[in-house]
């Protein structure tokens, strides 16, 4: 790795390369500055990335023919970008990102990576952020990496030789952090309801929210459980320093917490500084059906934005608008249906904040299905919980309105009753 700055790592940037940036917490904030005045002077340069944190200089009406922002997951921070035309979105299951990128077509020229500063053996860590990054950097011509001395040393896979890294750039900043949000009657009782699903020696995958921190919040009273998830935040921590969290009867990696990110505070990153319970993995690792069912009892607990009375699921976008992104959600929806004793579970609201509800008779024209009907087997809102799998059509469709806000279930029990004649 050779330290320059960072007007001579950019100046190896040319026309018509392909970059790939590491996000989450690890979001390259200086680096990416730095690609959008070097952009300024070239032409048809693509970005690619996951979910990235913080400003986007790079997205500005003038530089539409010289970067094109290409997402795979969409951030809050690129919504409004990829609805103007000005950013555009891949749909994509997570663990087959590390595979996209080693394709001819899209092999990134350029990887921007975020690390710690190499350690007496010249290694460097990717810290709280492995994602597709290892895809990237293994199949990038150059390597540009932000050294940073607040990155926190995760070990494993996530560490990389200095030779791995052909510019470094210094520079301190802290890290991208999330605070858990305040909980709320709505939460509560929806992550009291999936709590009651999870079993002792459980293994589960679960997001980050309010959702998921209600999830863990109720599950302090649990033994033994573990941890293979592609993401993992301050309420898997907490659970992990009281004990709850040992992964003892884990199928893979038992004792280890697997993911392939952390997001949260900066307690969560100190956590996992240096810290042997921790593996980061990349996604087609963590996300690997084949990997995730062989875990007993494992339990996968996602979100969605609307869910239809037959059981479709819909996790990225309001109608046509992408608001997110497909993610890992199938993944782990099929890997913890096929693992012995496992259970898929989406929870939700019954409603969104505008009142608006959220199991609906059909879902709204444009909206993308993350997970089929086909897969689902438990959705929960705050009224409870309902089974579907190996349910009928009429079946699930009663299950469901059962569940949905008291002053929708009038509306949705007529529109059932037009559409299915057997109801």
């Amino acid at each position: 790795m050779q330290m320059v700055t960072l007007e001579q790592a950019m100046a190896t940037i040319q026309s018509g390369m392909r970059v790939y940036a590491q996000g989450m917490a690890s979001t390259p904030h200086l680096l990416l500055a730095g690609l959008a005045r070097r952009c300024w002077s070239l032409l048809n340069v693509q970005l690619y990335h996951l979910h990235l944190e913080g400003d986007t200089p790079w997205i500005h009406p003038e530089l539409k023919d010289r970067l094109q922002d290409i997402s795979l997951f969409v951030g809050p921070n690129l919504r409004e970008a990829v609805g103007r035309g000005e950013s555009s979105y891949v749909p994509i299951f997570l663990s087959e990102v590390p595979w996209f990128l080693r394709q001819p077509q899209f092999r990134p020229h350029v990887a921007l990576i975020h690390v710690s500063p190499p350690d007496g053996h010249g290694f460097v860590s990717l810290g709280p952020t492995i994602e597709a990054t290892l895809a990237a950097v293994a199949g990038a011509d150059i390597v540009i990496a932000q050294v940073n001395p607040r990155v926190p040393r995760t070990l494993g896979p996530a560490q990389l030789p200095v030779s791995a890294i052909t510019y470094g750039v210094a520079w301190e900043e802290v890290l991208d952090t999330m605070e858990p949000r305040p909980l709320d009657g709505v939460t509560d009782a929806i992550g009291q309801y999936v709590a009651d699903l999870i079993p002792d020696r459980a293994t589960l995958q679960i997001g980050i929210g309010k959702i998921p921190d209600a999830v863990l919040l109720n599950l302090q009273d649990h033994r033994d459980l573990g941890v293979h998830s592609e993401m993992i935040s301050d309420g898997v921590r907490i659970l992990a320093e009281a004990g709850v969290i040992t992964g003892r009867f884990k199928g893979t990696d038992p004792g280890q917490i697997v993911a392939s990110f952390a997001l949260g505070t900066q307690d969560l990153y100190d956590f996992c500084d240096d810290n042997p319970l921790i593996s980061l993995r990349g996604v087609d690792y963590t996300n690997n059906t084949a990997v995730i069912r062989r875990n007993p009892r494992m339990m996968s607990v996602n979100s969605a934005i609307e869910v239809d009375v037959t059981g479709q699921v819909v996790a990225e976008s309001i109608g046509s608008r992408v608001v997110s992104g497909v993610g890992g959600q199938m993944d782990f929806v099929r890997g913890a249906s096929l693992a012995p004793e496992g259970k898929s579970i989406i929870a939700l609201p019954s409603r969104t904040g505008k009142g608006q509800p959220r199991i609906v008779a059909t879902l709204h024209p444009g909206a993308g299905v993350t997970t089929t009907r086909n897969h689902v087997q438990y959705v929960v809102t705050e009224y409870g919980v309902a089974r579907l799998h190996g349910q009928t059509l009429e079946q699930r469709a009663h299950r469901l309105i059962a569940i949905a806000h008291p002053e929708d279930r009038e509306m949705l029990t007529r529109a059932v009753q037009a559409m299915l004649p057997g109801f």
